[in-house]
């Protein structure tokens, strides 16, 4: 979304990972743009893409997936491809993007073809660690309100056998009055639901996404896991606040919204995983999405209470405001930090499990530098990684840095997800 003093939002629904060749994903990949309205030759230009993008998966990397997504605005629907391995990686980005320098054994479109192709393509790679690649389609001609990048980004992933994911993201604006809501959606109508990757029990038609049949998904009880951190109120592992550099100044008690327009952006994980625990997500989101809280504390509250009956979950949120602050609240095992270029600031959340159990709620002001980023993650990703691994991602689009730091940080044992987020400036 644009507008005066506004950052561009659009929703962003996952809605599949592929690691198994491509077939599966040029498959789902056809399936989804006739279904979301992208247009018989925009789908053939995406299914082409996404062809080469898997083929390139199977024959070169290391331990490689490809995720499609839906991203839409009110008007408009189209199609974010996201690929990532633990390959060689490429040593010149700019000479693989020429033409003629597609691989041996693939289509031999190359890079610069999908370049061509993809309404926006963004890669990172390190040689010996591996590639990100981003590339969008939208409908041709594409509307100028989808045409920037979005300032908020994320990204989840379903620990290993599962088909429903129990981490969640969500971001919406606040001026006060008129909203706009973006992150993973409310339950889709009956009508979408093969589109929707929202995590919860009720997961997309994958038959009518594919065409084939969908796995059964194992359900589970309710209760909850004595492994899984969240469940530790008295211990906070990754809470404390700190600064890699000293001279920082410290945060300060907040509740109060400044007086533009804000981001609110939410970062959850519910308790275990499988269908219980992304049924508290779908709760988080829904209760966030539709709620009218300005502050991050108020805003926590109403998660609260929405999560009461489910299994609870770690919650952060945090508002973004054009004049350089930062209000956050955060209860459980989400870390949360400002990330520059030279230092990474974490930020303070509180024990506890929210539907469940939480202490007196604080909200704590930061000032945010003009080349920081606030990134939110889920304990599926361990928080011992440093500024320096994020310094050379920090000019890419928000979903990218998540994804990268997902692949460097991630593990698949548990549910995991990341959300990116720069200040509306």
């Amino acid at each position: 979304m644009t507008g005066p003093a506004l950052v561009q939002l659009v929703d962003c629904e996952d809605v599949a990972w592929f690691r198994d060749g491509a077939e599966g994903a040029r498959g789902a990949a056809a399936a989804l743009g006739r279904r979301i309205g992208l247009g018989e030759r925009r789908t053939a230009e995406l299914v082409l893409a996404v062809t080469e993008l898997a083929t390139n998966l199977t024959k070169h990397a290391v331990d490689g997936s490809l995720l499609l997504r839906v991203l839409r605005d009110d008007t408009t629907a189209g199609v974010e491809v996201v690929v990532v391995d633990t390959g060689p990686g490429m040593a010149d980005v700019p000479a693989a993007l020429q033409d003629g320098m597609s691989t041996l054994g693939t289509l031999g479109i190359g890079l610069g073809a999908i370049d061509r192709l993809a309404d926006s393509l963004h890669i990172h790679s390190r040689p010996g660690l591996g590639t990100v690649q981003l590339a969008r389609f939208w409908p041709r001609p594409v509307p100028p309100r989808v045409a920037g990048e979005p300032s908020v980004g994320g990204i989840t992933r379903p620990i290993s056998g599962e088909e429903v994911c129990g981490d969640a993201w969500a971001a919406r604006t606040d001026t006060g009055a008129a909203r706009r809501d973006i992150g993973v959606p409310a339950p889709p109508t009956p009508a979408d639901r093969v589109t929707d990757a929202y995590p919860s029990a009720a997961a997309p038609d994958w038959a009518a996404l594919t065409g084939m049949r969908r796995p059964a998904v194992r359900t589970r009880t309710a209760v909850a896991r004595n492994s899984d951190r969240n469940t530790a109120p008295n211990s906070m592992p990754n809470t404390s606040l700190r600064a890699e550099r000293t001279g920082r100044p410290a945060p300060v008690r907040a509740s109060v919204a400044g007086p533009g327009p804000g981001v609110l952006v939410m970062s959850c994980d519910g308790l275990g995983h499988g269908p219980m625990a992304a049924a508290a997500a779908q709760a988080a989101v829904r209760a966030f999405r539709t709620g009218t809280a300005r502050t991050p504390e108020q805003a926590m509250e109403q998660v609260h209470r929405a999560l009461r009956g489910t299994r609870g979950a770690a919650v952060a949120i945090a508002r973004l405001e054009p004049d350089g602050r930062l209000l956050f609240c955060g209860v459980g095992n989400i870390t949360a930090a400002l990330v520059t270029r030279t230092s990474r600031t974490t930020l303070l959340s509180h024990p506890g499990i929210t539907g469940h159990q939480m202490h007196q709620l604080r909200t704590y002001e930061h000032h945010v530098p003009a080349d920081a980023v606030l990134v939110m993650h889920s304990d599926g990703l361990s928080d011992r990684w440093k500024h320096t691994d994020l310094a050379d991602l920090l000019h890419h689009p928000p979903a990218l840095i998540a994804t990268a730091l997902m692949r460097q940080t991630g593990t698949r044992r548990d549910d995991a997800s990341a959300v990116i987020a720069k200040a509306p400036r």
